[in-house]
């Protein structure tokens, strides 16, 4: 009965979208509420403003990696070059300005220019040499962080800009920016992959590249923009983590990417390609934020962040070749 409620609802103009989405993520959604409800018995100020705001300002880094790696996903790819170039694009904003007496606008559009040229080359590469975007994501880590060690000659380099800081520290009303970062590049994925043309042909791809190619589409021309918004995003996350550390430090984002692909994965982003949800996407991140923030507040070791991370992603990607599997039973 509350099956048939649903699909009554699942056209409707208003009520449409959020059916479709509460139908689609519902198992996340019910772990999330779980996880919400212990940590607000267990941990010791979890249940407050200030510390859902900096949960908040936290993921925003994770946010951004997060939607450029669920589009390479989508495409039965990976990216793996985004902590490496939070680094790399944090240090060159800052460098540009302690340095070379670059002024802000200059210097924030130096730090994201190199991640659109990254991302790029990391498009043109995966889509001409037909090498795996594995191993070109994870040769092009190798160069941003070793690019951003010898920029930064091996050290943190500090920055004292007030007017720069503020980009990563200040406050629209009583939200910190790096929230407000994060929901419009939310919506603005949301936008691309719903409601554009752009969007169609990355879902198309991901799900037939075959049939894709037929239909007319350029799969390299979607290969390249898919893997120059993620450096751009990725490069726009170190640009504002450079700005809330007052300083470009080389060795930042070291296992950021670990933290967006299970963010992904957990939000319903299938390994196989074609599937993906910006909603789910964000709820992944939120649940890995909040895990991170309630271990903390439990005073249990940070060691164990990386194994809870390892076990998500592994269950994840299990449901996800189970779904996989069921699907392929069905349509034989």
């Amino acid at each position: 009965m509350e099956e048939k409620l649903l699909d009554r609802y699942e056209n409707h103009v208003i009520l449409g979208p959020i059916v479709r989405f509460l139908k689609a993520n519902v198992g996340i959604l019910i772990g999330f509420l779980v996880l919400f409800v212990i940590l607000s018995f267990t941990a010791d100020n979890f249940f407050t403003t200030a510390n859902f705001l900096n949960v908040l300002r936290t993921i925003s880094t994770n946010a951004f990696l997060a939607i450029g790696v669920m589009m390479a996903i989508m495409l039965g790819g990976i990216d793996l070059t985004g902590g490496a170039l939070i680094a790399f694009s944090g240090v060159v904003t800052v460098v540009s300005m302690q340095r070379y007496g670059v002024s802000i606008p200059v210097a924030v559009f130096l730090g994201l220019i190199i991640g659109v040229i990254v991302g790029f080359i990391n498009g043109v590469v995966i889509a001409y040499t037909g090498i795996h975007p594995f191993v070109v994501t994870l040769a092009m880590q190798s160069v941003c962080r070793g690019a951003a060690y010898l920029l930064a000659n091996g050290q943190p380099v500090s920055i004292t800009n007030e007017p720069f800081t503020r980009l990563g520290n200040g406050f629209l009303g009583p939200l910190p920016l790096p929230v407000i970062y994060t929901i419009v590049f939310v919506v603005l994925a949301y936008l691309l992959l719903n409601k554009t043309k752009i969007g169609r042909h990355v879902f198309a791809v991901g799900g037939n590249a075959t049939a894709a190619r037929f239909s007319g589409i350029n799969i390299k021309k979607v290969k390249i923009m898919v893997w120059t918004i993620s450096g751009f995003l990725a490069s726009f996350g170190g640009v504002i983590l450079a700005s809330r550390m007052s300083s470009g430090q080389p060795a930042v984002g070291i296992g950021f990417e670990t933290d967006a692909i299970a963010a992904a994965v957990l939000g319903g982003t299938s390994m196989y390609g074609g599937v993906g949800t910006v909603g789910g996407m964000f709820i992944g991140v939120l649940v890995i934020g909040i895990i991170s923030n309630g271990l903390n507040l439990l005073r249990v070791n940070s060691y164990w962040q990386y194994v809870a991370k390892g076990i998500i992603i592994l269950i994840a990607v299990y449901i996800d070749m189970y779904k996989n599997r069921k699907q392929n039973a069905r349509k034989e």
